[in-house]
């Protein structure tokens, strides 16, 4: 049997008008979105690694399925997997495979929040984590016994038991970096938070030895690969993140992963993420005013409480020698038309040797999509084609939509511009140097 592990790739943003007339195509801007959408889809080479060696498997990336002129591929079952922007298009494919009598299963972040809906397109949904379904809905579909949905929610799945991801089914000829997950989930609950956390609430590590495993196996097609660890938020258990860094710094490698601000904290865990080839960490910093991040994580309010520690961080982080990548949410509440000049002097004045700003997205299944549809405030219910970071579907608090829209586009070119990119870059690399010039003057014999 022939099994297809189908992708919905790519980079879109819905609004003509931002992405041409108003400078969203200057370069750096959709920089880090170009990053991601050429990332394998981890979850379905890791469905691979499950998979018996009796089926045949063939991974595929869709950039543009409205593109397609015949469907790429014939297989007896089809999985396939896409994010909420891509989903009505993952839906089309769907649609197509099984008209053409291929059975269909979809699985992933929004068919796990909508599955009622993405089963109007599919044979099979699957609901939560894939790991603990994928072997037990293969042997019904080889059986002829396949259930219109299998819940993984209510199982006890641990990183432990993680399959080792297929990257062999990838031509590493077309990424410039892949990925390997070292945690799932979060601590903290922030209202807007789209990630891991709705397939699995509860967080959990990998074991070192499996993490370093992954790296081996990519090394095998890769001798010296670039890494994006795929973690809602690396670090968050010390022990266990000091112990891999440890591990990494053997491998060789150069890697990038997201982070909350505390990881600057901690002088020894960002001298190991140093040693161990840390090129950059992405930080959501979301807002630079205590009345946009109050409220943001729900929990204890912990995003709101580290609003005076950001320069500081920022400045200990890229001491150490790694980049930060500050990342700003633009339309929060309690924000208005000042925010955007708010948050170019913030980028200015920090020293951020990257900066990446985004539209406030009301992802499905999110606290936040439904507080803003029960007050009214979302433009157009379901339309998950504006899930892009970039496009507006709400309505904010203290800002017609096009006055927001006109701030944003201003504010990105002004952040993306040649002269502050540069400006940018520059401060932060003669920082480097007068750092290593005070380094060696203070290991030199004194005479």
């Amino acid at each position: 049997m022939k099994i297809g592990l189908i992708a919905i790739s790519g980079v879109i943003i819905e609004n003509e008008k931002l992405m041409t007339q108003m400078g969203l195509t200057l370069p750096g801007f959709v920089e880090r979105g170009k990053v991601i959408a050429s990332l394998p889809s981890l979850g379905l080479l890791t469905l691979a690694g499950l998979t018996p060696k009796a089926f045949e498997l063939k991974y595929l990336e869709v950039p543009d399925v409205n593109a397609l002129k015949e469907l790429p591929g014939e297989f007896d079952l089809v999985a396939i997997s896409s994010f909420s922007a891509k989903i009505k298009e993952a839906y089309k494919l769907a649609d197509w495979y099984r008209k053409a009598g291929m059975t269909v299963v979809m699985g992933g972040l929004h068919v796990t929040v909508k599955p009622v809906e993405a089963s109007q397109h599919a044979d099979s949904i699957v609901i939560g984590e894939g790991e603990p379904i994928w072997p037990q809905l293969l042997n019904d579909f080889k059986n002829k016994q396949l259930k219109p949905f299998y819940n993984a929610q209510q199982s006890h799945f641990t990183l432990a038991d993680a399959p080792m991801p297929r990257f062999d089914l990838l031509d590493i000829e077309q990424y410039n970096r892949l990925t390997v997950q070292t945690q799932r989930g979060c601590p903290f609950h922030c209202e807007f938070c789209a990630a891991s956390r709705l397939l699995s609430p509860s967080y959990k590590i990998k074991p070192v030895d499996k993490v370093i495993e992954e790296i081996h196996a990519i090394k095998d097609i890769w001798s010296r690969p670039f890494i994006e660890f795929a973690d809602d938020n690396s670090f968050v258990n010390k022990k266990h993140s000091k112990k891999l860094l440890k591990a990494l710094a053997k491998e060789n490698i150069r890697w990038f992963t997201e982070s909350d601000i505390s990881v600057a904290e901690d002088d020894e865990m960002l001298s190991l993420m140093k040693d161990s080839g840390c090129a950059q960490v992405l930080i959501g910093l979301e807002s630079t005013t205590l009345s946009g991040l109050t409220g943001l994580e729900i929990n204890a309010d912990w995003k709101a409480k580290q609003l005076d520690s950001y320069m500081a961080a920022i400045d200990n982080i890229q001491n150490h020698g790694i980049t930060v990548n500050g990342c700003f949410v633009l339309g929060l509440d309690g924000t208005g038309p000042e925010s955007f000049e708010h948050v170019f002097k913030f980028v200015r004045d920090s020293g951020l040797y990257e900066v990446q700003v985004t539209v406030q997205t009301a992802f499905p299944g999110t606290g936040l999509y439904e507080r803003l549809r029960q007050d009214g405030r979302i433009l157009k219910e379901e339309a998950w084609e504006l899930c892009t970071l970039f496009d507006v579907n709400f309505q904010p608090q203290q800002m017609s939509v096009a006055e927001f829209e006109n701030g944003f586009a201003k504010l990105v070119q002004k952040l993306y511009s040649e002269e502050v990119t540069r400006e940018r870059r520059a401060r932060y690399h003669k920082k480097q140097i007068e750092i290593r010039k005070n380094r060696h003057q203070q290991k030199a014999p004194q005479k």
